[in-house]
């Protein structure tokens, strides 16, 4: 029968409770990076001694490009400004960070809702555990990828919003007479979690490829072309 069973006895084997660690690790990578909204302060100390402050406010999917420092004819110290955003655009790293999370998170849901109804479906098919290492090979690939990339776009965001970003930024502040620094910056530790956590389910994915290849074909023929150990092998008969 092929119908649903509730079994919770997958989740005390390493296969179910591996899966059910990807579930919440990758809840975290994405909750960590997808919802972040941050406010810096950058302070300009004009010649005459007047002292004028900025707000940059940024936000995932950060595009830098088309966040305002200023906004056009603007007065600052004196001196008409010009429109000015920040430079840099990390979406495309954090976009497709987020997007690997998510995908992973509804994959590990999915298997959990398979081993836990349907495992005597999933053990008597040749298919099923196949696709399931195939996916959980190529979730260890894109983990590495799409956590080294963000973390090099968090780099770039970091760089972008302190102090040497701001002043090569924006014209006024290469006056010689004026100074400009950020003199309060954004809590950034949910990003550096939101790292730690991509590789992190790097290396719990990778574990839990070896228990899903263990319940494929591959495996058991391997095993099955082993001999005992200390046995013989049986010799033919002589003629």
């Amino acid at each position: 029968m092929t119908g649903f069973r509730l079994n919770l006895s997958p989740l005390k084997e390493p296969l179910g409770f591996v899966k059910l660690v990807e579930w919440l690790t990758a809840i975290f990578a994405f909750g960590s990076c997808g919802g972040f909204t941050a406010k810096n302060v950058v302070s300009i100390l004009c010649g005459d001694g007047r002292n004028q402050t900025l707000d940059v406010n940024y936000r995932y999917p950060f595009r830098l490009s088309q966040v305002p420092l200023m906004e056009g004819n603007a007065t600052i110290c004196n001196r008409s400004v010009s429109a000015t955003h920040l430079m840099g655009d990390s979406s495309s790293a954090a976009e497709f960070f987020v997007g690997v999370a998510v995908f992973c998170f509804l994959y590990s849901m999915a298997a959990l809702l398979l081993y836990l109804g349907y495992m005597h479906v999933y053990k008597n098919s040749d298919f099923g555990p196949i696709l399931d290492f195939v996916i959980t090979a190529a979730a260890v690939f894109l983990w590495l990828v799409c956590s080294s990339a963000w973390a090099k776009g968090l780099q770039n965001v970091k760089d972008a919003t302190d102090t040497d970003g701001i002043g090569a930024t924006v014209a006024l502040c290469k006056a010689s007479n004026i100074t400009c620094e950020v003199t309060e910056f954004a809590n950034l530790r949910t990003l550096n979690m939101s790292v730690v956590f991509g590789y992190l389910n790097m290396f719990v994915w990778a574990g839990n490829a070896w228990f899903v290849y263990k319940e494929t074909r591959w495996h058991s023929q391997k095993m099955s072309s082993q001999p005992a150990p200390g046995g013989r092998q049986q010799l033919p008969a002589a003629i």
